[in-house]
């Protein structure tokens, strides 16, 4: 391994905190850690108490086995309670954004931005889990030249094309951290057994949910994914963000952070439940 690669492939402590206010809760997706929010943590932790973890089977955390997502909750509600967060803003991403909605039905949220959750397919599926594969097995193949690689703007966008629109805005380092990241996920070797598919509908879950769409997301595209969510979940508010992917952090970090600024403001805003 290059000394480049060493410079940015150590496992990220467990977990990110920092700054005041509002608690603010930042949860990653599959293959990534908390290091995926850090273009929007400069504008957040200016607002808010910002808790980004690492989920269960991630950067060395260990995993959960049998795969649940009773299990990975479980784990979640843990890491809070340790950092001493009651209930918070919850904010995810794929994976975290179907955590963050179910930590909202255990009434964990104060409220929900859920950007492309995960969980919207049937028993039956196949493709992601195929994808995730594809990509970690390419990702071990290029791992000798993946510095070399990522220096080139050009390739930075096609190999990060699966969750991400603008990879070449990310810099060479960042998009070495989402792989090595992503090559340190255990969680993958528990696919194609995943988190079953969420079918029981969370209702009004008494506290405002966004959910929000990368309209070129290319991993959970529009409307496979999507759809089941809008059954899910009639009650929340629903954005489709036009020219962002998989990740928007990677795409339009002032987009996101603006996203969240302002659901979080509607959210304190409103009066409090009786």
């Amino acid at each position: 391994m290059t000394n480049s690669a060493r410079r940015v492939s150590p496992t990220p402590p467990a977990h990110f905190r920092a700054g005041s206010g509002e608690p603010l809760v930042l949860l990653h997706g599959a293959t990534s850690t908390w290091r995926c929010w850090e273009p929007v943590l400069p504008a957040l932790t200016a607002r808010y108490d910002v808790f980004a973890p690492n989920l269960p089977g991630h950067a060395g955390r260990p995993g959960v086995r049998p795969l649940t997502m009773d299990g990975v909750l479980d784990v979640l509600e843990a890491t809070l309670d340790e950092a001493g967060i009651g209930t918070a803003h919850l904010v995810g991403n794929s994976l975290g954004g179907w955590a963050a909605m179910e930590l909202a039905r255990r009434g964990r949220a104060r409220s929900v931005v859920a950007l492309a959750p995960a969980g919207g397919w049937t028993a039956a599926e196949t493709r992601v889990p195929a994808l995730f594969h594809l990509m970690r097995k390419s990702l071990q193949l290029g791992l000798p030249g993946l510095p070399a690689l990522l220096r080139v703007p050009v390739l930075r966008r096609g190999m990060l094309r699966l969750v991400c629109e603008r990879g070449d805005q990310l810099t060479a380092e960042q998009a070495l951290v989402a792989c090595y990241d992503a090559l340190a996920c255990t969680l993958i070797e528990d696919l194609p057994r995943p988190v079953v598919a969420q079918t029981e509908p969370y209702g009004d879950l008494g506290i405002p949910v966004l959910m929000s769409w990368g309209g070129n997301d290319r991993l959970l595209t529009m409307p496979r994914y999507s759809d089941p969510w809008r059954t899910l979940a009639p009650a929340a508010t629903w954005h489709t963000n036009r020219g962002v992917g998989h990740v928007p952090m990677f795409d339009d970090p002032e987009l996101v952070a603006n996203t969240v600024i302002d659901w979080v403001t509607r959210a304190t805003a409103q009066p409090k439940a009786s």
